[in-house]
């Protein structure tokens, strides 16, 4: 089954037309109790499952029956591909994916030079065209839908820092953990 993915490839590699910007810093390193603190006290109540990504502190919180099961660090969307705020659910789940570039039909399939790592898990789909869109290095153009989703990385170095365009990145071990503790239909909330 084939992934489509904002995440296009990981910033920071050597650009050809010119160097790459600064790779930005990873997130500091925060405590459960300072993570639970932006979780809005709605989900706090939930029951079941739910995923809850914080962008600003760059981690990933497994909530089940309100409480605090799991907590991941993540690579989130850089400026001007940020991953999606909002409410969203898992929408598909594959192990294994084949990446595909949304912008030149490039395919990759499993292994480790995968993108997407071992695990995709799809909560956001977006068909607008994006025209001109900057991705840190240079200028893209993505006539079909844009994904944005969970997945493990080979760029270890990225998790934890806003590098992607519009996934979350999470170490491999980690995107493993949560595909198996999700189902399609599981919540997901994006805090800004």
């Amino acid at each position: 089954m084939l992934a489509w993915a904002a995440c296009l490839a990981p910033l920071g590699a050597p650009a050809l037309a010119r160097q790459p910007d600064p790779i930005p810093p990873p997130a500091p390193a925060i405590s459960d109790a300072v993570a639970l603190s932006r979780i809005p006290s709605d989900l706090i109540d939930d029951e079941g499952l739910h995923l809850v990504l914080d962008r600003r502190t760059r981690q990933l919180m497994v909530l089940k029956d309100g409480r605090l099961l799991r907590r991941y660090p993540a690579a989130v969307g850089t400026e001007g591909w940020e991953t999606p705020a909002g409410r969203h659910q898992v929408l598909e789940m594959v192990p294994y994916p084949i990446w595909e570039h949304p912008s030149n039909g490039k395919q990759v399939g499993p292994g480790p030079n995968n993108p997407l790592g071992s695990r995709w898990i799809g909560f956001y789909r977006d068909c607008t065209p994006r025209q001109n869109a900057w991705d840190g290095e240079r200028y893209l153009s993505v006539d079909g839908c844009t994904v944005a989703g969970f997945h493990g990385t080979p760029h270890r170095w990225t998790v934890g820092r806003a590098v992607s365009h519009g996934c979350v990145r999470l170490f491999e071990e980690n995107v493993q953990e949560v595909f198996e503790l999700v189902e399609v239909g599981t919540p997901v909330t994006v805090l800004p």
